[in-house]
């Protein structure tokens, strides 16, 4: 049976590309290795609205979330984190590995920050940085980055970090004229690659703050990867191959264009919450729901772990269970990256056939209806 990837990463990977990673590799010292990593700077900066520099690291995400940790602050600094999902869980831990003082804003798990919270914890006190998500992939929610922006905007001292792993390529989120000063994401999320790239954007003020920075670094090291992206070049042994398949994906989103992209996935996303509604889920996120990936509350007295089993046997399918206390209360299905609408009718057909397998009583093939009258 056919494999299919519904997870929200690493998400399926184009057949073009994956034929352009499978090229012989290149040595990363090379001038053809230069043209590519030339081409692949001016289509990062195009996706991350931005005339900054984007910075490409052999890591996963979560290597250009550390790195705008050890890079932007120092050892005196008090940083404040946006909390609500197991990846806002992920900017304290990190901070606190590195000995930095931080206050957390707990959100509850499906919700999205209020701005205002925000704005009442700078007025009281002097942060260096304010770290978040823009799509808190763990429960499919969106924040609202740009209120948040506009208020981080008014403390020149004051630096907002923002994940944006499940979030570039997928929503917009203008770097610039949003004022975000470091934005991060990955190769295996919209990017339609697999696990292995990180990229990091810095703002003129976000460099401004690098150079003062006393933490120890030495890997993820942003100066020195500025230095080399400035020579279509990077500081260490780049995922070469990668890179190669990412020229290619750039080009490819180039063609479809920025606000054709954000519809897609705008419109997958409304046909998944509109087909689970319709046969009487919960949506987990129905506030500020996020465009990349769904979370639904599972049917009552059915533990959403089978569901996900149901696929994984039944039809060779991925999807994703909940994680920590939503862990069997929900299941999610991405929609970031490769994906069209008929992958959504794809997904949302098997979900149906699995919930009746499990037992829930509900009108057969409403939700699909539902999602066909949305993506028509």
């Amino acid at each position: 049976m056919k494999y299919r990837l519904y997870a929200p990463g690493p998400t399926p990977v184009p057949e073009d590309v994956l034929t352009e990673m499978a090229k012989p590799i290149l040595h990363h010292r090379t001038p053809a290795a230069e043209k590519i990593i030339e081409e692949v700077r001016e289509g990062l900066k195009w996706i991350f609205q931005t005339k900054e520099e984007v910075l490409i690291l052999a890591a996963s995400g979560t290597g250009a979330m550390e790195g705008s940790v050890t890079n932007l602050l120092s050892k005196k600094d008090h940083a404040l984190v946006i909390d609500g999902g197991k990846f806002g869980e992920r900017w304290w831990k990190i901070l606190k590995a590195h000995g930095i003082e931080h206050d957390v804003i707990k959100v509850e798990w499906g919700k999205a920050v209020n701005a205002d919270l925000v704005a009442q914890k700078l007025q009281s006190q002097d942060y260096r940085a304010v770290y978040m998500q823009a799509s808190e992939t763990s429960t499919g929610v969106a924040h609202p980055v740009k209120q948040i922006a506009d208020i981080v905007k008014g403390y020149p001292n004051t630096a907002l970090v923002v994940d944006g792993i499940t979030a570039v390529g997928v929503v917009n989120l203008p770097m610039d004229s949003w004022g975000i000063d470091i934005l991060v994401s990955g190769s295996q999320k919209a990017f339609q690659l697999p696990p292995g790239l990180a990229f990091a954007a810095l703002s003129q003020k976000a460099w401004g703050m690098v150079e003062k920075s006393d933490l120890p670094k030495f890997y993820f090291n942003f100066k020195s990867e500025k230095k080399n992206i400035l020579l279509n070049t990077t500081a260490y042994t780049p995922a070469i191959s990668l890179v190669a398949g990412l020229r290619l994906v750039l080009q490819n989103l180039k063609k479809e264009g920025l606000e054709n992209i954000f519809k897609r996935h705008e419109k997958m996303a409304q046909a998944v919450r509109s087909a689970a509604v319709a046969i009487g889920l919960k949506l987990y996120a129905p506030e500020s729901p996020s465009a990349a990936v769904t979370a639904i509350y599972g049917p009552s007295g059915i533990d959403t772990g089978q569901i996900v089993k149901t696929l994984r046997i039944d039809f060779n399918m991925t999807i994703a269970n909940g994680q920590d206390d939503a862990k069997g209360k929900i299941f999610r299905i991405g929609h970031l990256g490769y994906y069209d609408a008929m992958d959504m009718i794809t997904v949302w057909s098997a979900i149906e056939m699995a919930l009746t397998k499990l037992g829930y009583k509900f009108e057969k093939g409403k939700g699909v209806a539902k999602m066909m009258e949305i993506l028509m």
